[in-house]
């Protein structure tokens, strides 16, 4: 109890401290991007641009780890196959892990569908991978398992947090050097290593941690001084779902506003608004904005043109998904695109993206603003 009440309140804080970083990295991230579209620059100007975007972008990934680990990141899940992602993943895991450990998978057959978001799932592995490799700098062996398991009302009373039912099991077994009590009641603390400095960032099992809570799962963690390590991921068993969703065959996609397209601008930042205001007038568009949900209303009510709100989720007073509503009710075929560090449930509940809700997470680059954009407008 008191490891999950720790767990709670140090993923509060850093998903507040998450949220802003990505406030202000919307704007440094932005800011680069229109630089380096505007005019040449000397090969010593773009060095530093080039460096400023990548220092900006690794941070990002940061932010995305602690977004991950505070359980707070919007997650798209649907139902799984997790022997086809196995099967499909195989080749990035053996990329990641090097020539000099050995990669088995043991896929049990009549394998449960889970409903997780695939994204996700797969960067968990990853992390799982790289500090299996990491754990075996000679070389070794490397195993990854899956089976259907049930999770009794005996484990869940021992394991605080755990509902008891049926589970799809991942277990990741690695000969490396193992991990002692004390460091296994650590490890899923953020920033917390006992890698080298500068060899990782203490994020991979928080992330694994974060992501599988909020799938409403449960990772275990079973090791030895000198034995190996087992990270055991339980996913619950997803009923009433035997078959994939058809795939949609994608849109041909139009250039960017090439209708000149006008779109409504909400976000209270006010230099977060003047890097979407002058991406989207670059990109074609003809754009007018409002700092609050309140000052948005009114504008729409003003200009009955307006094809798309694109409004951040939160904002003092009105947030997000109120002015959706609010505004759904006088245009019922308004187009809204959300952005936002993080949600706090405004349009997420239980993790999961509300259905017909389109977000884009923040920072963004302008392709994916573009992107993103367009997706909405054109559907």
């Amino acid at each position: 109890l008191r490891q999950a009440q720790k767990m709670e309140a140090v993923g509060q804080l850093t998903g507040g401290i998450a949220h802003d970083f990505n406030n202000m990295l919307a704007v440094v991230i932005g800011s680069l991007d229109l630089l380096q579209r505007r005019g040449e620059h000397s090969p010593q100007s773009q060095r530093y641009i080039e460096a400023a975007m990548d220092g900006a972008r690794r941070s990002a990934s940061l932010t995305q780890r602690l977004l991950a680990f505070s359980r707070q990141q919007p997650l798209k899940p649907e139902s799984l196959d997790a022997n086809k992602l196995m099967a499909d993943t195989s080749e990035l895991l053996r990329h990641s892990i090097g020539g000099n450990i050995q990669l088995e998978t043991v896929l049990a057959g009549g394998l449960w569908r889970i409903h997780a978001d695939p994204n996700q799932l797969v960067t968990a592995l990853l992390n799982l991978a790289v500090n299996a490799r990491d754990a075996m700098p000679d070389g070794g062996r490397l195993t990854i398992e899956t089976q259907n398991s049930h999770l009794d009302e005996s484990y869940a009373a021992s394991n605080f947090g755990v509902a008891p039912g049926q589970y799809v099991l991942i277990a990741v077994t690695d000969t490396g050097q193992g991990m002692s009590p004390d460091v296994i009641a650590k490890a899923y603390d953020p920033f917390f290593t006992t890698k080298a400095v500068g060899k990782g960032t203490g994020l991979g099992l928080s992330q694994v941690y974060g992501f599988i809570k909020q799938s409403h799962g449960h990772v275990k963690i079973y090791s030895e001084p000198g034995q190996g390590t087992t990270v055991k991921v339980y996913l619950p068993r997803l009923f009433g779902a035997d078959v994939d969703r058809p795939e949609q065959p994608e849109a041909p996609r139009r250039d960017v506003g090439q209708s000149g397209e006008l779109i409504l601008v909400v976000e209270d930042e006010e230099a977060v608004r003047r890097f979407s205001t002058d991406a989207l007038q670059m990109l074609g568009y003809r754009i007018i904005e409002a700092d609050s949900g309140e000052a948005a209303l009114r504008l729409l009510e003003a200009h009955p043109d307006v094809a798309l709100l694109f409004t951040d989720v939160i904002m003092p007073g009105m947030n997000g998904a109120r002015l959706a509503e609010a505004a759904r009710k006088h245009r019922p075929d308004l187009k809204v695109l959300f952005t936002t560090g993080y949600t706090r449930n405004a349009v997420v509940h239980n993790g999961v993206l509300d259905a017909d809700v389109d977000l884009l997470g923040k920072p963004f680059s302008v392709d994916q603003l573009a992107e993103k954009i367009r997706l909405v407008l054109d559907r």
